[in-house]
């Protein structure tokens, strides 16, 4: 008798020791894979319990093709490649990982917003080229002048508010699901979606893709930010049109932004984004530190345990 199995749809982790531990301890036998399109995924998951997937495509002719299958874990917090409503038509559970890495991307939202604002890279260059001058290249205010506001308010939105709390940033937020007595509980002013761009001078996005969310910051809205803004974004790449945000930061609109993430992965090499002025690009990277991998792949299969014995989930997402 073939032993049941979760199948590892695709991951880029160096090991899935974790992974093969715990679930081979509850009886059931791990499958690996590199799948990168919805024929491999129903091809390699023929027959399996669960799914464990990082960036594989699982949408509706998945779900109708996995028949045994019970649950899928989405190794992070974003679960753009997983079609929810199909899943659930299916009676696959969909989890994520909502909880790991909220340390590690709230310290490099942080930590782009304050080099920013210090026009660290500006003068570091300057500096490279032999210009010496003891004032910056662009006015500066203070961090105390300054409010640093989040569009959502969930964990690593309120986590990276937390530390610019640290640096005297007058806080701010918009997020139309929590209650006003929240914001005021914490001493974080609540704003309107208009407020929200009129009135940050750092505007870091926290909030999940959907139809509605997808390109909030256009070039419409880019023209309501003051032109000393500064636009960070760590939480999902299509929450800018960037093309409108390169153009914006060639024109002066904004003074600058600071982005981890990008509406096509990697970043294409004729973006125009790359030969924008006064902005930091990383390259997906937010999430990471020694501690955030490991961390990941035990809670992922953890939730895969729970869904495959009947215990409750966690992360419950396409209820």
């Amino acid at each position: 008798m073939v032993k049941k199995f979760v199948l590892v749809t695709d991951s880029g982790f160096a090991n899935l020791d974790m992974e093969r531990r715990l679930i081979e301890d509850s009886g059931y036998q791990l499958v690996t894979a590199q799948c990168k399109t919805e024929d491999e995924v129903i091809a390699a998951g023929a027959g399996a319990e669960a799914l464990l997937v990082q960036w594989a495509p699982v949408k509706a002719k998945a779900a109708a093709a996995l028949k045994n299958c019970k649950v899928i874990v989405r190794y992070g917090i974003g679960y753009d490649n997983l079609d929810l409503p199909a899943l659930k038509s299916a009676g696959i559970a969909a989890c994520n990982v909502p909880d790991y890495c909220i340390d590690e991307v709230a310290d490099h939202t942080v930590s782009l917003a304050l080099a920013l604002a210090r026009q660290l890279f500006q003068t570091h260059h300057r500096t490279l080229d032999g210009t010496w001058k003891i004032t910056p290249p662009l006015p500066m205010p203070a961090y105390r002048e300054m409010t640093f506001a989040t569009a959502g308010f969930g964990r690593i939105a309120r986590s990276v508010l937390e530390r610019a709390r640290g640096f005297k940033f007058k806080l701010a937020a918009y997020d139309p699901f929590v209650p006003a007595s929240e914001f005021a509980k914490v001493g974080v002013k609540s704003l309107s979606l208009e407020e929200l761009f009129m009135e940050s001078d750092i505007l870091s996005l926290h909030l999940p893709l959907t139809d509605e969310t997808r390109h909030m910051l256009n070039a419409d809205r880019l023209r309501t930010m003051k032109k000393s803004a500064l636009v960070i974004n760590t939480a999902r790449g299509p929450l800018i049109d960037t093309h409108a945000l390169s153009a914006a930061l060639n024109e002066g609109v904004i003074a600058g932004a600071g982005l981890d993430v990008f509406e096509t992965e990697p970043l294409p090499v004729d973006h125009p984004l790359r030969l924008a002025p006064n902005i930091i690009l990383t390259s997906h990277t937010a999430w990471y530190s020694e501690a955030s991998v490991p961390e990941l792949q035990r809670k992922a299969a953890e939730e895969i345990i729970r869904g495959l014995t009947g215990a409750p989930l966690r992360n419950h997402i396409n209820k």
